[in-house]
């Protein structure tokens, strides 16, 4: 697409910049690193520093619109120098409200740290052990066939059965989880950043009905396993949270860790299949897997951008803010700054500051599941060396190697 064309672009309907929206990036940046968007009244930042200035000042830049974003827009209009009291007012009448990523201080503070509380260095040590033994049962379920569909034979069943283990899920009621969020419904949270969508309130029924009947069963009998200390956990003040807070905080981990951490184990692969060098190199070299790793989510970041709102007037980079502007901060965008990165739109394994980028963004919303998934992406890309000789392409799903196609998504959150 023309540069010329990219100022009359949408964005957020445009499905055009889903396959490669750096061109567009890069124009945007080149333009300012703060820009406005003039479809949706939008404010989008493509600098690194400028998204890090924004991450880590949650008193200026509420977290109330994140998953929201401009839709279905705010409840009541934003009219001062000063918009907090508005909305703490009106933010629980926004869809995704009770999630985590939606949340500011002081409620985000206990909900994450009750979250945190969970996911202890020992629990994840195990949970890892697990994902070692889940890489090789995924593998085994076609790799006789010499060809797979990797999101849905590997990438998503790894994904939801690696979290599904982290909270406690019994081994019973995990094929239901598979098929009521990997079957043919629509996927939780997929109108995100779509105005033509529909947004429930409550996208994530399901989890939520499973885990608070898990937390008060174990709250009545308790027993020794990862669910009873999800519903024993109380808050830094020694209360007790209610059932739908447990709950909540499950649903979001769980339902958070799996569609971005699916998107990072594909784009790895697509890599190797690309570039059969870096397949014969780190097959040799596995000690250059964690760098390779924090290269794929710095070169194609699963969250491509995160929504704020100014509560009141700031300046970044030179640009006056008003309050009650919505904010996004492309993580996508930062990733490739030429002035972090050095040629940015290349895929480096040996970059050494891959693991600068801000993938799973930054400051008190930064993913709590970040280790997880760099944990995931680890295993299972080294065990998918161990047991696949040559990873290709398939060409007659994706086309030619100067003509692919694949299924791209731009936007999801995983923040906490």
């Amino acid at each position: 697409m023309p540069m010329s064309d990219f100022d009359s672009i949408d964005f957020f309907t445009d499905r055009s910049l889903d396959a490669d929206p750096y061109p567009y990036f890069d124009w945007l940046r080149s333009q300012c690193p703060v820009r406005h968007e003039p479809h949706h009244d939008v404010m989008m930042v493509t600098g690194f520093e400028e998204c890090r200035a924004i991450y880590t000042d949650p008193g200026r830049f509420s977290s109330a619109t994140e998953a929201t974003g401009p839709f279905p827009g705010f409840p009541v209009p934003l009219e001062g120098d000063d918009v907090s009291d508005l909305i703490d007012r009106y933010r629980d009448e926004l869809p995704f409200s009770d999630q985590l990523p939606s949340m500011d201080p002081p409620k985000h503070t206990e909900h994450r740290g009750l979250l945190m509380r969970l996911i202890t260095p020992k629990r994840l040590r195990e949970n890892e052990d697990f994902m070692w033994r889940l890489a090789d049962h995924q593998l085994d379920e076609f790799i006789d066939n010499g060809k797979c569909e990797f999101v849905t034979e590997f990438a998503g069943p790894f994904a939801l059965l690696v979290i599904a283990d982290l909270l406690g899920v019994p081994e019973d009621d995990r094929p239901t989880f598979r098929d009521e969020l990997q079957g043919s419904r629509p996927k939780a949270g997929q109108a995100l950043g779509n105005p033509s969508e529909e947004m429930a309130h409550k996208p994530l029924e399901f989890l939520y009905d499973r885990f608070s009947g898990y937390i008060e069963d174990r709250r009545r009998e308790p027993r020794d396993d990862v669910l009873t200390g999800l519903a024993t956990a109380t808050f830094r003040d020694g209360s007790l949270p209610d059932v739908q807070d447990v709950a909540g905080i499950a649903s979001n981990l769980f339902a958070a860790g799996q569609e971005t951490t699916v998107r990072l184990l594909a784009y790895q692969l697509q890599v190797l299949a690309e570039h059969p060098e870096l397949q014969d190199l780190l097959r040799k070299e596995r000690e250059r897997i964690p760098n390779f790793v924090e290269e794929a989510l710095r070169h194609e970041s699963p969250v491509k951008g995160q929504f704020r709102l100014s509560r009141v007037p700031v300046d970044v980079a030179g640009v006056e803010i008003p309050a009650g502007t919505t904010v996004m901060t492309l993580n996508g965008a930062a990733n490739r700054d030429p002035r972090v990165f050095e040629q940015p739109n290349e895929f480096r394994p040996d970059r050494r500051n891959a693991r600068e980028h801000i993938a799973f963004g930054l400051g008190i919303h930064v993913c709590p599941g970040a280790p997880l998934a760099r944990a995931e992406a680890r295993i299972s890309l080294d065990r998918i060396l161990d047991r696949m000789a040559d990873i290709k392409i398939n060409e007659d799903k994706h086309g030619p190697p100067d003509a692919r196609r694949y299924d791209m998504h731009r936007r999801s959150s995983s923040e906490g």
